[in-house]
């Protein structure tokens, strides 16, 4: 399962990492977020050390809300040495995400 973290953290998970990021805005209650997330556990596992995948609770985090100006849940962003590179809104086919990751490469 991909790792919650907060604006505390923010900074030092992904704008600092060497490899590409994936997070996920996404809320508790939203049930597109939940279906996303088993897809994004198998993620973790097949990309483990080409692509670090962290979740951000949009109910808690209004500043990185407000920041990258995130207006749906869930909404992925990918970070590449610290910068956004690209979105996806809404639930999202893995095939979609794994392509979207092959384009940082």
């Amino acid at each position: 399962m991909a790792e919650r973290i907060t604006t505390a953290d923010f900074e030092e998970k992904v704008l600092k990492a060497q490899i590409p990021v994936l997070v996920d805005f996404y809320s508790d209650s939203c049930v597109p977020c939940k279906m996303l997330s088993p897809v994004l556990s198998q993620l973790g596992t097949e990309l483990g050390g080409k692509l670090d995948i962290y979740k951000v609770n949009v109910g808690y985090e209004q500043e990185l809300v407000d920041k990258y100006e995130v207006m749906a849940s869930p909404t992925l962003i990918f970070f590449k040495g610290g910068e956004e590179v690209s979105r996806l809104q809404g639930m999202t086919q893995k095939a979609v995400i794994i392509e979207e990751f092959e384009k940082l490469q």
